[in-house]
């Protein structure tokens, strides 16, 4: 039986201090037929020269202006001539087998569109965080804004023929947009186990540009609504997905220390669907003493508790 072909796209500008990683995690997977392709938007920090000692070992590769990230993501999946593709940005790790067991389950679970896993926060050390275990999750969820972590995630080329390539005018939930689009169309099949690293650091997008997801994610509702796809189950369910959106745009919020506006959107998701609320509520607390005053001793907690959990261990 022969083995389904995958393409993997990596997007990168300046992002000399963890490209390598990203690099090596791709090529040291231990599945045959994998292809890997590298865009990169014209860096100038020193990136060139560590894509150099490995191009004899990429599919495609190309240096030069883009139009943000979704559009060098397209780029390498126009690229791309895998049955099974994903992206992995720059600055994340796949962990080892990752790529082997997306595939199987592909091949285990025909019906599915996409799959995904669990996924490990870490520092730009390395440094675990934390661990994001996930759930089967349908459209409805994910228009709830419960959010997959993005590099634990593969899909079928053929879904995104069908529903097409990621939408350039979404900077910051461009992954998360695009599932919904996969997910109005084809089921998503979760395999437990990690795959994946995501690393969050003061340059990374969802710190450095956190209020701003507020904005894209009120466009995905208003424009799922709207769309003959989805806009009858957006109705039916207007008051979970409103508190969804609500906790969605705390979390950013409290990202971009503006505390007293997250308890505010905290505080109107618990009046609209208060069980989506108690899946959060750590960050209700954070919110309401980051308020008060007190985001040092929440802080606090949330250092100690990484400490007795994980204490300094690194991912690799």
């Amino acid at each position: 039986m022969s083995r389904p072909f995958v393409s993997i796209v990596t997007p990168s500008l300046n992002q000399v201090s963890f490209l390598e990683d990203a690099m090596r995690s791709v090529l040291e997977q231990d599945y045959p037929n994998l292809e890997y392709i590298l865009i990169d938007g014209g860096s100038t920090d020193g990136s060139l020269e560590v894509i150099e000692r490995y191009r004899h070992r990429l599919a495609f590769f190309r240096s030069g202006a883009d139009e943000g990230q979704a559009d060098a993501i397209n780029k390498g999946l126009a690229q791309a001539r895998g049955e099974i593709v994903a992206w992995l940005n720059s600055d994340d790790v796949y962990l080892p087998g990752a790529v082997g067991q997306a595939v199987e389950a592909l091949t285990s679970h025909p019906e599915a569109g996409a799959v995904y896993a669990d996924g490990v926060m870490v520092d730009r050390d390395l440094t675990v965080l934390d661990r994001h275990v996930y759930r089967p999750v349908t459209v409805l969820d994910l228009l709830c804004f419960e959010v997959i972590l993005q590099p634990t995630v593969f899909l079928r080329r053929s879904v995104l023929e069908h529903v097409g390539f990621l939408d350039p005018a979404y900077h910051l939930i461009l992954d998360h947009e695009l599932w919904v689009r996969a997910a109005a169309r084809y089921p998503f099949h979760y395999v437990r186990g990690f795959w994946a690293l995501e690393r969050t650091h003061p340059e990374a997008k969802t710190i450095s540009q956190a209020g701003a997801f507020v904005q894209e994610a009120e466009r995905l509702i208003a424009w799922a609504g709207a769309s003959p796809d989805l806009g009858d189950l957006v109705r039916r369910h207007r008051r979970r997905i409103a508190a969804g959106l609500d906790v969605f745009a705390a979390r950013r919020l409290i990202d971009a220390s503006r505390h007293g506006e997250a308890f505010r959107r905290i505080l109107h998701a618990l009046g609209l669907h208060p069980a989506t609320v108690l899946r959060y509520w750590y960050k209700f607390i954070q919110a309401g003493l980051s308020t008060l005053g007190l985001a040092g001793l929440f802080e606090w907690y949330r250092r100690t508790r990484r400490r007795l959990t994980y204490g300094h261990r690194r991912a690799l």
